[in-house]
C-alpha cells in the first residue's frame, strides 16, 4: 500500500511544484513591468520635471535681459528682444502649468545649474550698457543663454517621456538655433550649420529681413 501512495503523490507533488515555480518567478517580473507601465501612464518622469524647473528661470532671465534692450539697444536688437519676450513669455506659462498637472511644484529649488545663466554682475554689466555697446554685449551674451537653452532642450529630447514637453524642447531648439545664427550674423560672424551647407557665405543674408 506503501508502494502505491507514494506512486501516485510523487507526481501530484511534483506537479504543484511546477506549476508554484512558473507563478513564483513572475511577480518579480510582473512588477517591474507593472511599474514600468505605471511610469508611462503618468505622462512624465524625472527628466520632464528637471527639464521644466530649469527652463523656467531660465526664460524669466531672457525676459529680463529683452526688457534692457527697450530703450538701450538698435533698432535690430530691438526687434531680436521683442520676438523673445513674446515666445518665451507663453512658454513659461506652458511649462508652468505642465508642472502643475504633474502635481509639482514649479518653485521648488533647483539644485542643479541652468547652462547659459548669466552672473547678477554680467546683468549688472549689460543695465549699463547703451547704444552700440549694449547690442554686442546684449548679443554676445544672449548667444550663450540660447546655447545653454538648447542644450537643456536637447536633454529633454533624450530623456524625457512626456509628449508636451518633447514638442515644446524641440520648438526651443529649432526657434532658438536659429535665433543664435541670426545673432552671430548681426555680430558679423560667420553662421555655423548654413555657412558649411552653403559653400560659406558670410552671413550677411540670414537677416536681411530683420
Amino acid at each position: 500500500m506503501t508502494p502505491n501512495k507514494r506512486l501516485f503523490l510523487l507526481p501530484a507533488a511534483l506537479a504543484s511544484a511546477l506549476l508554484l515555480s512558473a507563478c513564483g518567478g513572475s511577480p518579480d517580473e510582473g512588477g517591474e513591468q507593472a511599474g514600468e507601465k505605471e511610469a508611462d501612464s503618468a505622462g512624465f518622469n524625472s527628466a520632464d520635471v528637471m527639464f521644466a524647473r530649469m527652463m523656467i528661470p531660465h526664460h524669466e532671465q531672457a525676459l529680463e535681459m529683452a526688457e534692457l534692450a527697450e530703450d538701450r539697444s538698435g533698432p535690430e536688437v530691438g526687434d531680436l528682444a521683442e520676438r523673445i519676450e513674446k515666445a518665451q513669455g507663453p512658454e513659461i506659462e506652458q511649462l508652468t502649468s505642465m508642472l502643475e498637472e504633474w502635481g509639482e511644484d514649479p518653485e521648488a529649488e533647483m539644485d542643479h545649474e541652468m547652462d547659459g545663466m548669466l552672473t547678477e554682475e554680467q546683468l549688472a554689466e549689460l543695465e549699463a550698457a547703451e547704444g552700440d555697446a549694449f547690442d554686442e554685449l546684449f548679443l554676445e551674451q544672449m548667444i550663450e543663454h540660447h546655447e545653454g537653452a538648447v542644450d537643456m532642450a536637447q536633454a529633454q529630447l533624450d530623456e524625457g517621456v512626456s509628449a508636451e514637453a518633447t514638442e515644446l524642447a524641440t520648438a526651443v531648439v529649432e526657434a532658438q538655433e536659429a535665433e543664435i545664427s541670426e545673432m552671430r550674423g548681426l555680430l558679423g560672424e560667420p553662421s555655423e550649420a548654413p555657412a558649411s551647407e552653403d559653400g560659406g557665405g558670410e552671413s550677411g543674408g540670414e537677416h536681411s529681413g530683420h
